[in-house]
This record gives structure tokens, C-alpha cells and sequence, in this order.
């Protein structure tokens, strides 16, 4: 008898956010800017309007799905023409008059992505932005 062996991929969501001590308007002056796109997307990554296509020089990729100014801004990002498409949603949200949440989801981070690796650029981009608010 050949015993069978069942996996189940599960897909995770990553979540990073802080808060930082610049006003909104701020923060999202630096988010429009070329600095702030790569740190976003990656070097050569360049954020567009509704339904752009991006590419950064990493060979990752996507398409603008939701853009609302000074709130939040959704792509699809592919990591490779191979892997999972994934959506990566960025919230901004003012926290009184000199500070800005910064929330950023992607999901669903399936097989073929590492989650922690993920999430380690997600927190370099935060700092990124945060140093370039200043």
C-alpha cells in the first residue's frame, strides 16, 4: 500500500507599519519622489497613476492598481515572471499634526516568497522614507 501525503500551502499576509514623526503631507512629498518610489519598488521602480505598469531594475514588477493621494496607493507586485502575484497595499493616515502612520500589507505571500525577507524590505522601506522625511 503507497501512503499518501497531503500538503496545504498557506498563504500569509505581511504587515508592517510605524508611525514617525513627520506630518502627513510630508510623508507622502516623499513618497511621490523618485527616492521615495525606490524605496518603495526597488531601484528604477516608478509609481504611476491608476493602472501604470511599473518595473523595478531587480526584475520585479506591477501595475497601479488604486492610487488616492495622501491616503493610499495599491500595486500588484510580481517578484519574477515565475512567481505568485502578489498586492501590496500602502495606507498612510495622519496621528495628530506631526505624525504619520505608515501601513504597509502584502498578500497573499505564497509559495516561492519568503515572508521574513518580505517583510525586512517592507521595514527597510519604512526607514527609508522616514530618514527622507526629515
Amino acid at each position: 500500500m503507497t501512503e499518501q501525503i497531503e500538503t496545504e500551502q498557506t498563504d500569509t499576509t505581511v504587515v508592517v507599519s510605524r508611525v514617525v514623526s513627520h506630518p502627513l503631507k510630508s510623508v507622502w512629498n516623499v513618497l511621490m519622489t523618485k527616492e521615495g518610489n525606490e524605496a518603495i519598488l526597488g531601484p528604477g521602480g516608478e509609481l504611476g497613476g491608476k493602472g501604470d505598469n511599473w518595473e523595478a531594475e531587480d526584475g520585479t514588477y506591477g501595475v497601479t492598481r488604486s492610487f488616492h493621494p495622501m491616503e493610499q496607493i495599491r500595486f500588484s507586485w510580481h517578484q519574477n515572471a515565475d512567481a505568485p502575484r502578489t498586492l501590496v497595499d500602502l495606507r498612510v493616515s495622519p496621528q495628530g499634526d506631526d505624525a504619520t502612520l505608515i501601513e504597509i500589507t502584502q498578500s497573499p505571500v505564497g509559495e516561492g516568497l519568503d515572508p521574513a525577507a518580505l517583510e525586512s524590505h517592507w521595514e527597510d522601506a519604512l526607514t527609508r522614507i522616514e530618514n527622507d522625511a526629515l
